[in-house]
Formats: C-alpha cells, structure tokens, sequence
C-alpha cells in the first residue's frame, strides 16, 4: 500500500470513529471535516499518527476540532 492510500485509509477510520462518538452522520461529519480542513490535518499529520492507534488520533482531531471553534 503506498502512503497515499494509507493517509486515505487512515482518514476514512478517522471520520467513522469521528461520526460515531459525536452521533452524528457520516454526512455531517464529511462536511464537519471539510469546513475545518481536517482531512488536510491528518494528511500533514499522518507521521505522527501513523505510529499512534486510531483512539489517539480521534483524540487529536477533536481537540484541533475543539480550538478551531466546531463545538462553540
């Protein structure tokens, strides 16, 4: 699997887990993620979180949610 492929792996587990802990669809979290570039965050991130476990990544990306103003 090149790099390419895993980043897009790894952002599709991340927007399911997304999706699932916040109750909400997949459609409101894809547009969640888009408004807030988050699949540009894990895709600049993914060397850090390619050796971290899914559950540390989602956590990540909820607080980089959280600081730019998604849950004001």
């Amino acid at each position: 699997m090149t790099e390419s492929q895993q980043i897009l792996y790894m952002q599709i587990r991340i927007l399911r887990i997304t999706a699932a802990k916040l109750k909400l669809s997949l459609k409101q979290t894809s547009q969640l993620f888009k408004k807030f570039d988050v699949l540009k965050y894990i895709r600049e991130g993914f060397g850090i979180f390619y050796v971290e476990g899914d559950e540390a990544v989602f956590e990540d990306v909820y607080e980089y949610l959280k600081i730019k103003g998604a849950f004001a």
